[in-house]
């Protein structure tokens, strides 16, 4: 992606030459009526400068018909290159003129257009972070060049279009058309401003904020899908964390109104732009979907709420603090949902997905620091991680149990009174929070913010004869790259079995540091059937059971009552799989056991996941086949026994379809789909008949023209999607090289349509015919980066990496392309390396499994 990029060095001299606090202001006049390839784009920008100094300003565009900088015209032939406009000789106050046509595009990224499959209506919605409000206007793309932005936008009169400023009566033109203008929005970065256009269906509601301001909702969805939105249930969420926020912040709701919009295509599960929050259809439910997926939307709706305040009122001044926003968020998000909500165990929820990203990301040789180094733009494109948000938010949680919840919560509204509108850094918020807690918190922040790596956790324990514990310690070690040990607020769990279940006897809440940590207040007691170091989830690292433990996990963990506590243990027995401490065949076992019992449908979903990891990857290639037919196996007796309708039945059988991997299986899942074998409370509906029709895809028990006839019956974007990744998933050679074809030699598909058949292509059940393209993908990773935008790059070069081979020879030529390539771009190796661990990691678990 040559011209594109920026540099945090180039940001800083820019910023060293334009003053923002002296005001800056963006008018940008936006003609959607130009068909359906490009958009006209007229901006105005009134800036301060040092006199005499250049800069450049970002722009990406088709054409550039006009520049002027203070009544002086300049030629965009010499000016504009390399998505950018060179200015020089800037005066004190300054005017810009831009004048552009700019391009719509189909990746999610900039100014996205889809039209819908089912009614041909046309739909516009922006999304710039980190780096594309620059392929809508000109803009000084950074975080810290805030200014206030004025949309004027045209466009089909029968259209909605909502921004950040609430939407003003359109001036309609008598032809078809109409003008909206914006108020302008406050002082706000560029990546936060938004635009989404078109015939939008919505609904619209108010709330009162603390300040005593009526603040206007709204929810929106495109029309074909409105009949399946729930507005109300997201107006409730929205009000609950409106409270919550509100009042542990002490600030107000910032701005204006509150338009929740929900969009096609969409790369990401929301975007924070001011007072305009884009969510993916994926929320909208038209088929029955999990509890899990229930709970997500709602963390979703109120991480975005979140960062009204953390990223919008107060932002970053560089990518490097983006942690800032994505930790805060992730945080407070668990909080109120726990907190202000019916969903009251989202600290297990987050244990079970977001600790177990964050811990597989820390692994990782790519792994970094929360605070982490950002020299570019490519940089924080690939930093969207486990740790940014993950991490991060588990910090925070220590963090806030170390200082004191009441304490934090002042300082962090302290840090927003403070700050407001401006741009911050890591010592701004610290300097608060040291302030309000009394705690110094230097040291703190370089062992947790500054450094990388997890830590992990292990009981030392010494009985007696008759079982009572003579010596108790908590042994800390750090991978040997990233040798930090660090101090932990953590509990212990004693747990014994009584009367059938798995009961808690003893907790023993202390602070961990060193190498080695005593714990002298456990000796005396009896030792329990399982020891549980971090019970009750404060501390950020892995723990390991004992083999006591472990024994009773496999055989109990069903009977553990906490669900918060089985999430724990389901997390160590995991981490003690993936790091080849014991035998991936155990896990299945540990699984295949328990998970019937387990309640929590985000642990199921998470657990499921990994147990088809272990399946398909971990376990010795001489036991593979078997495994993954006990599996498939032990999934449909689970749905066969659980309760009509639940959650876990709809999880088990959509599992079993992806791990069907015999005639028999494939045969089960066929009468499943056409109604010859029923299970009561379970309803075929549209997407779970799609995902049935995958799995016999991947089985090659459909054809082409069978994937064809269920797309005429199901029409719509989320049916072609379903439809790419069956075809891909078909298990020919020819299908596969169709697949390839259409992604690689092809590049006009759209983002989620990429996304899908990449899927597909990788599906387990076509393993071999993989080894074809193991070439074939090395010689595209360079030609895909530098043409593709990074968002279809990113899903090409993760989603086509022949992962299910997982052996040696994918190893080595992995090895081999990142030796022979030491100069390409710092984020595309990174990519590539993290493909390789995964590789590397399954060869060391596999041989761990054969022993």
């Amino acid at each position: 992606m040559p011209g594109e990029n920026l540099t945090r060095i180039e940001a800083q001299e820019r910023r060293a030459v334009v003053d923002p606090t002296a005001g800056m202001s963006y008018e940008i006049a936006l003609d959607l009526n130009r068909g359906a390839e490009v958009f006209g784009s007229r901006t105005t920008l009134r800036f301060a400068a040092t006199p005499g100094a250049d800069t450049f300003i970002d722009l990406i565009a088709r054409d550039v018909r006009e520049i002027t900088l203070n009544g002086r015209s300049i030629d965009p032939a010499t000016a504009f290159a390399d998505s950018r406009i060179a200015l020089s000789g800037l005066e004190a106050q300054n005017e810009l003129i831009v004048d552009a046509d700019c391009l719509y595009t189909n990746t999610g990224e900039g100014l996205h257009r889809f039209v819908d499959p089912v009614d041909g209506e046309v739909y516009l919605y922006s999304q710039f972070e980190v780096p594309d409000s620059r392929r809508v206007f000109a803009v000084f793309e950074q975080p810290d060049l805030k200014a206030t932005f004025q949309f004027t936008v045209t466009a089909p009169e029968p259209w909605k279009v909502v921004s950040n400023s609430p939407t003003p009566e359109p001036q309609r033109h008598g032809d078809g058309t109409a003008t909206w203008t914006f108020e302008p929005t406050p002082t706000i970065s560029s990546y936060i401003t938004a635009l989404v256009a078109g015939p939008y269906e919505a609904t619209f509601s108010e709330l009162t904020s603390a300040s005593g301001r009526v603040i206007p909702l709204g929810v929106y969805a495109r029309k074909s899908l409105w009949q399946h939105l729930d507005a109300d249930y997201v107006f409730d969420k929205t009000r609950e964390g409106f409270a919550y926020f509100e009042e542990k912040f002490d600030y107000p709701y910032p701005f204006a109104k509150y338009d929740q919009l929900f969009v096609p295509e969409f790369n990401a599960g929301a975007m924070e732009n001011a007072g305009a929050v884009t969510f993916t259809e994926t929320y909208v439910f038209r088929s029955k979907v999990t509890d899990a997926v229930k709970e997500r939307r709602v963390v979703t709706i109120l991480h975005e709420l979140a960062h009204m305040w953390f990223g919008d009122l107060v932002t970053m001044r560089w990518w490097n603090d983006l942690w800032l926003n994505e930790s805060f968020a992730e945080w407070a998000s668990t909080m109120a949902t726990a907190e202000a909500t019916e969903w009251t165990e989202a600290w297990t929820t987050f244990n079970a997905m977001e600790k177990t990203w964050a811990y597989r990301q820390d692994q990782l040789p790519s792994t970094h620091p929360v605070v982490a180094q950002i020299n570019d733009l490519e940089d924080v494109q690939v930093n969207f991680d486990g740790i940014t948000y993950a991490k991060g938010g588990s910090v925070l949680k220590q963090l806030a149990a170390w200082v004191g919840i009441e304490e934090f919560f002042a300082g962090v509204a302290a840090y927003f009174k403070k700050n407001e509108w401006s741009n911050t850094e890591l010592s701004d918020l610290l300097v608060e929070l040291e302030r309000t807690s009394g705690r110094e918190l230097s040291t703190w922040s370089k062992k947790w913010l500054e450094t990388a790596g997890v830590n992990t956790l292990s009981p030392e324990i010494a009985t007696s004869d008759d079982g009572i514990i003579t010596r108790f310690a908590v042994v800390q070690t750090a991978p040997a790259d990233y040798p930090t040990i660090r101090p932990h607020r953590l509990g212990i769990g004693f747990y014994r079995l009584q009367g059938g279940a798995l009961v808690r006897v003893h907790h023993e809440e202390l602070d961990v540091d060193g190498d080695l940590t005593e714990v002298p207040q456990l000796k005396g007691l009896a030792r329990p059937d399982l020891v549980l170091l971090n019970d009750e989830d404060l501390a950020y690292a892995k723990i390991r059971l004992d083999e006591q433990s472990l024994r009773t996990a496999i055989a109990h963990l069903k009977d553990i009552s906490d669900p918060l506590a089985r999430s724990l243990v389901w997390g160590a027995a995991w981490d003690q799989t993936r790091d080849g401490e014991t035998a991936a065949s155990d896990y299945v076992d540990l699984v295949l056991r328990n998970i019937g019992s387990e309640t929590e449908s985000t642990t199921v979903r998470t657990t499921l996941g990994q147990l088809q990891l272990a399946a398909n990857s971990y376990v010795t290639p001489a036991t593979r086949e078997a495994t993954r037919a006990r599996v498939a196996d032990g999934l449909w007796k689970l749905a066969q026994g659980a309760q009509p309708g639940s959650d876990s039945q709809l999880q088990f059988v959509t599992a079993f379809a992806a791990a069907a991997s015999t005639a028999a299986h494939t045969q089960t899942v066929k009468a499943l789909r056409d109604g010859e074998t029923v299970l009561e409370g379970l309803t075929i509906d549209t997407d779970l008949s799609w995902q049935l029709l995958v799995s016999l895809a991947a089985a090659g028990a459909v054809t082409a023209e069978d994937i064809d006839a269920a797309l005429a019956a199901d029409n719509t974007a989320k049916g072609g999607e379903f439809a790419a990744q069956a075809r891909a998933a078909l298990p020919t050679p020819e299908a596969k090289r169709a697949a390839w074809a259409s992604l690689i030699e092809q590049a006009d598909a759209p983002n989620t349509i990429v996304r899908a058949a990449a899927a597909g292509f990788v599906h387990p059940a076509g393993r071999e015919l993989l080894s074809e393209f193991v070439a074939p993908y090395f010689d595209m990773l360079l030609p895909i980066w530098e043409s593709r935008t990074y968002q279809i790059a990113q899903y090409l070069i993760v989603g086509l990496y022949p992962a299910p081979l997982a052996d040696v020879a994918l190893r080595d030529a992995t090895r081999s392309w990142l030796a022979a390539h030491q100069d390409a771009p710092p984020a595309l190796r990174r990519l590539v390396a993290e493909n390789l661990a995964g590789v590397e990691r399954a060869i060391a678990v596999q041989e761990r499994d054969a022993e």
